[in-house]
């Protein structure tokens, strides 16, 4: 049973190595934004988070799986997608990108508990067989240290670590001594619930530890 990431995400792939799976790797051709503007225009109010990391993990891992359909027509595993989004006070999160913005959002996260919202697609493909796909989102609440002063923001915004991920933190780098508490599935917040993803490959009939491709040998 082979696996493939729909993502280039350092984080996740790092997820699945340390899980015992070694995935194919390929970065999906998603428009994030306009995948999600269609989306809201389609029923005519704003999407909330949950809906957004749904809609767009979705989009990243039947693009994968349309391509793999092309190019691999002996394909036969599971395709993995996801996205994420970190919720606070009802403002949702994405990449800062600027350290000026990483800075800001840190001063104000500060002492304070938001919310990482995680959407997963599992796509099981087999030769001559019809996809059949299963998703779900999972949430994970995430308090930061009250006590972070400004001279150590900077200092980590410095990194760069937090400029090219969700809510401008990470948990299980850098970032992770800044966060006091995490409530639900941790790996949610590194950027993929594993509890998750095995739940779904469960559905499509796949045992979890068949998928394990990368354990090592203790002998």
């Amino acid at each position: 049973m082979r696996v493939c990431l729909a993502s280039t995400s350092p984080a996740r792939l790092a997820l699945l190595r340390q899980s015992g799976i070694e995935p194919v790797c390929l970065s999906p051709g998603v428009d994030e934004d306009a995948v999600a503007v269609a989306e809201a225009e389609r029923l005519g109010r704003p999407l909330a988070p949950d809906e957004v990391v749904l809609l767009l993990g979705r989009a990243k891992a039947e693009d994968v799986a349309a391509r793999i359909r092309d190019t691999d027509p002996g394909f036969e595993g599971i395709v993995i997608g996801g996205d994420s989004m970190f919720e606070i006070d009802g403002e949702v999160h994405g990449k800062p990108h600027r350290p000026e913005r990483a800075i800001a959002r840190w001063r104000a996260m500060r002492g304070r508990t938001g919310v990482l919202h995680s959407g997963h697609s599992v796509i099981l493909i087999r030769p001559g067989a019809e996809d059949h796909e299963v998703h779900g989102v999972a949430e994970a609440a995430v308090t930061f240290a009250a006590d972070v002063d400004d001279a150590e923001i900077e200092a980590y915004v410095a990194t760069g670590e937090p400029l090219l991920v969700a809510g401008a933190f990470t948990v299980d780098s850098l970032g992770g001594a800044f966060i006091e508490r995490v409530e639900g599935d941790p790996s949610t917040v590194v950027g993929m619930s594993l509890s998750t993803i095995r739940h779904l490959t469960g559905r499509l009939g796949i045992r979890w530890t068949d998928l394990w491709n990368a354990v090592p040998d203790p002998s």
